[in-house]
């Protein structure tokens, strides 16, 4: 099994497992590979970092006793990668919680809004227009750009 870092045009790096380097080849000159995010087939190897185990040599710490260089860690920003996942996580989230209610956002908004309709979540397409008119309107939306990955399992 070869695990591949992958990155699309747009910068979004993602991870590929395939049986072979050959069945990475043949899986991209077929076109079937794409970027779980924004769906570009414009997809590179990223070069990887082999994997070392560097061990000092040093006995480990008993158990429950801090080593004894171990400094506090720093809180640190997520990393690229890292927000990725936790924005495709959001998308998925949203389209298993949400009901999909296309070019009738507006309206079926504004039917909630007003108990024409049961409360619930939903997600469709309104335009620009549309959302001022709803915000006017005291309802409350937000644009969230759902890739069409997000609405599959990723394999």
């Amino acid at each position: 099994m070869k695990v591949f870092n992958l990155a699309c045009e747009h910068e979004h790096q993602f991870e590929g497992w395939f049986a072979s380097v050959a069945a990475y080849d043949e899986q991209l000159e077929g076109g079937l590979l794409e970027c779980p995010v924004c769906a570009s087939r414009a997809i590179r190897r990223m070069p990887a970092a082999p994997r070392l185990n560097l061990s000092s040599g040093r006995p480990a710490p008993a158990q429950g006793e801090p080593a004894a260089d171990a400094a506090p860690a720093a809180a640190a920003m997520p990393t690229p990668q890292q927000l990725q996942a936790m924005w495709m996580k959001m998308a998925r989230h949203l389209v298993r919680n949400t009901e999909d209610v296309g070019e009738r956002f507006a309206e079926e908004a504004r039917r909630i809004h007003y108990h024409e309709a049961p409360e619930r979540g939903i997600r469709g397409v309104a335009t620009p227009n549309e959302r001022a008119e709803l915000s006017e309107e005291g309802i409350e939306v937000f644009s969230f750009p759902l890739p069409s990955s997000a609405k599959e399992p990723l394999q």
